[in-house]
Formats: C-alpha cells, sequence, structure tokens
C-alpha cells in the first residue's frame, strides 16, 4: 500500500515477482540458442516451445516458478506470420487479435500437427482463401482470412 494510504510504500510484491518470471520466460521464448534456453529445452520441453511446456516429472523449484508465468508471457504474445512453417495451427497465438484456434473445436483431431503454413498458397504471401473457407466455420475462415501475412526478414 503507498505511504500516503497509510502503507510502507511497497510494491505488490507477488504480481513483481510473476513480472520477473515472466521475463525469463520470455527469454526462453526468443532466445532459443542461450545456453539456459537449451538447458530447459532438454529437461522440460524438448519436442516444443516454452509456451506448449507442461510441468512434467519431477520438475525443479525454477521451473515451477516461471511456469507459473506461462499464462502472463502466453498472454501477451502473438506470432508474426513469415512463412507459417514453424507456427502450429491449434492453440497459438497467432490470429490477428493474438487469439488461437482452439483444439477442441469440431474437427480438431484431423488437423493435430499441421502448421499455418498449410493454409497458405505455395509461392506468395497470401492465404488459400478457399481452402480456409472450407475447412473452417465462417467465423474462424474470417478471423484467419483477416491475419496478415508478413515478408520474411533476413
Amino acid at each position: 500500500m503507498a505511504k500516503l494510504h497509510g502503507g510502507m510504500g511497497f510494491k505488490d510484491l507477488t504480481a513483481f515477482n510473476l513480472a520477473m518470471l515472466g521475463k525469463q520466460g520470455w527469454k526462453l521464448l526468443t532466445e532459443p540458442d542461450s545456453l539456459v534456453s537449451r538447458i530447459f529445452k532438454a529437461g522440460y520441453f524438448p519436442s516444443g516451445t516454452y509456451l506448449t511446456a507442461q510441468l512434467g516429472h519431477n520438475p525443479s523449484y525454477v521451473w515451477r516458478s516461471i511456469l507459473r508465468a506461462h499464462i502472463v508471457v502466453r498472454g501477451g504474445s502473438c506470432w508474426c506470420i513469415g512463412s507459417g512453417e514453424s507456427i502450429p495451427l491449434l492453440d497459438a497465438p497467432w490470429l490477428h487479435d493474438g487469439r488461437c484456434i482452439d483444439s477442441r473445436i469440431p474437427g480438431a483431431q484431423y488437423m493435430q500437427g499441421l502448421t499455418v503454413a498449410h493454409f497458405l498458397q505455395p509461392d506468395s504471401k497470401c492465404w488459400n482463401s478457399q481452402l480456409v473457407q472450407q475447412v473452417f466455420s465462417a467465423d474462424i475462415a474470417a478471423d484467419i482470412l483477416h491475419t496478415s501475412v508478413v515478408e520474411q526478414v533476413q
């Protein structure tokens, strides 16, 4: 509580701690070649990313803490679509407003393992609108078609 309101002037330490843990989670996501990222990846998410990581069997205190901030990092992150090859189609925040296509939608079992690239035109940076409209419901198709595809940066 602020000194002005009779408190001692301390910050909300829980929120501050969660923000610092979120910063570490963001580093695991954006700096995958760092030593720390490679160690955590090998131990806790060998075939995924920090955003798809689970608690796992017998996790360390540090991993439990960093994973607690998972919701903060996921809530503030969004994919920028280039080739779409590394972006999972389901449960990843890649739509224009940062939302995901939920893996509980009808027919999702047939889309497991697909990436965003499967719905892009092969030699252009455009959606295959016919395929998108054929596979998804009208509202999801509209969200996909309103999502921008950018040129890849080297």
